[in-house]
């Protein structure tokens, strides 16, 4: 194990990673300032004062939680990296006396597992510390314990066979990020088609809607839009919580709308045919196409700039690895690349921002009810006890919806 280098690159990543965390920490306390005292007028008949406060106590512990796991995280990787420990388990991968490419798979699993063993506290008390203290976790230790198995399972399933790939052609072939970059968007596009199918029934039981009024109005709406509505599904999502949505899924003719049982409980068949046009409306939009798109151009940049920076040496030294490699130029580069997807992050956020204002105009239009999407979008406030005055800042860097308060008063002009 080599000593650690205090290079440029050492102190690029290390101001980066402090300064975003320093930003993050000041827009939440922005955030939770932010608050009203009084319940605002567009939510006074919904919310009384108590609902009002348990919403802020909701807020200001979530944030407090964020701003400590991720303060604990930050430590957590400064230690590990300053006591040499990339060096230390690069060392120790290689007393194994395997290949370069299941050398690779070792280390970098083996950097996965400690993140999941160090994060697992938190999510256990995310889940049944807060969730549970506000009514939102509906959950069982049993099945938490399983949706882990399972996660880690497919992790291994979809995850080695992808590094095995990557390595091999990093190690092998010329224009290596190019192939590096096929190979991803081939996995990413598969997984598109099959994880409607084949991974969330794993996790969650999914039944047609039975026939009644709100089967009816959905198909009807659908066919007004000319959506190639090929199936419509009520899934279990209150097994886990009380928090409620609707998606859709698929690619081509047929299109299959999942609702969480929650949402149909807690709406009337109005608001959810409205809630189902928004979503129609990003389909109209080819939001989702759109989507896709711009991940598949940034991932062959990403892979570009990593072929560039494959086996840099002063990388290497700054986080005191002495043995080149192409595992721990994956690493590096994965580390490296966190502060610039947390910038990049803010553009994704202000087009996603766009896209539910534009779906929102649409679900108003095509229904001639904007109101009913508006009682739909006052009532998921209300359950889940959202912040209903959010601070600009901290909605410019971490919404990816706008706040409802906003799409209410766009809404509001379709009604005028």
């Amino acid at each position: 194990m080599s000593e650690l280098h205090f290079n440029p690159w050492f102190i690029a990543i290390l101001l980066a990673t402090i300064i975003l965390w320093k930003v993050d920490f000041f827009t939440s306390l922005l955030n939770l300032k932010a608050f009203q005292d009084e319940v605002p007028t567009v939510f006074a008949d919904l919310i009384d004062e108590e609902t009002h406060e348990r919403s802020r106590d909701y807020t200001r512990t979530r944030a407090v939680f964020g701003i400590c796991s991720s303060a604990f995280s930050m430590l957590l990787f400064f230690g590990f990296w300053w006591l040499g420990g990339f060096g230390w388990l690069d060392d120790w991968v290689r007393s194994f006396g395997l290949g370069p490419i299941w050398t690779g798979v070792i280390y970098i699993g083996a950097l996965f597992v400690a993140g999941q063993v160090v994060t697992l506290p938190f999510q256990l008390y995310s889940t049944f510390g807060i969730e549970a203290k506000f009514g939102f976790n509906q959950m069982s230790v049993g099945l938490f314990v399983a949706d882990m198995i399972k996660g880690l399972v497919l992790s291994a399933i979809i995850g080695v066979p992808l590094l095995l790939a990557l390595l091999w052609v990093f190690q092998s072939v010329p224009l290596a990020w190019l192939w590096g970059w096929l190979i991803v968007v081939g996995f990413m596009l598969v997984g598109v088609f099959l994880a409607p199918s084949l991974i969330m029934p794993l996790f969650n039981k999914f039944e047609p809607l039975e026939e009644g009024e709100l089967r009816t109005e959905i198909y009807a709406m659908a066919e007004k839009c000319d959506f190639p509505l090929a199936d419509l599904s009520i899934m279990d999502g209150s097994k886990r919580s009380s928090k409620s949505n609707a998606f859709f899924t698929g690619f081509g003719p047929t299109k299959r709308i999942v609702l969480f049982d929650t949402l149909v409980e807690q709406h009337t068949v109005d608001e959810l045919v409205a809630v189902l046009a928004h979503e129609i409306g990003h389909y109209k939009k080819r939001h989702v196409l759109q989507g896709i798109g711009i991940s598949i151009l940034t991932t062959g940049v990403m892979f570009f700039i990593l072929g560039l920076l494959l086996n840099n040496r002063a990388l290497f030294d700054a986080f005191a690895v002495k043995e080149l490699s192409v595992y721990v130029s994956l690493v590096l580069f994965g580390i490296l690349m966190g502060p610039i997807n947390q910038v990049l992050s803010v553009g994704g956020n202000w087009l996603s921002r766009k896209n539910e204002f534009e779906a929102d105009a649409y679900a108003a239009q095509v229904t001639g009810q904007p109101e009913a999407l508006v009682r739909g979008l006052r009532q998921l406030s209300v359950d889940h006890l959202s912040h209903l005055t959010p601070h600009p800042a901290y909605v410019f860097l971490n919404y990816s919806h706008p706040p409802v308060s906003e799409r209410i008063e766009a809404l509001s002009q379709a009604v005028d």
